[in-house]
């Protein structure tokens, strides 16, 4: 396995995790709700959002970074 493979791999791994982590949000909007306070009258699941948000940015992160190196070229075999 070359180095180029694993990370290629990682990138497909980071990009599908980062799909479904983004699906798993909730909608901020918070609609007619919003208006009456009521938005906030739920906050146990305030740690889950905030760890949530925590692991799509670390996955935001290493998606764009791979990114950046696989167009980039950078692994190519010099000749």
């Amino acid at each position: 396995m070359t180095v180029k493979l694993i990370v290629e791999a990682l990138w497909l791994v980071s990009a599908l995790g980062l799909t479904a982590l983004v699906l798993l949000h909730s909608p901020k909007g918070d609609g007619l709700g919003g208006l009456g306070g009521q938005a906030q009258l739920f906050t146990s699941t305030k740690s889950a959002e905030i760890t949530l948000n925590r692991v799509t940015w670390v996955l935001t992160v290493l998606f764009m970074g791979l990114t950046v190196v696989l167009s980039a070229g950078w692994l190519q075999p010099r000749a």
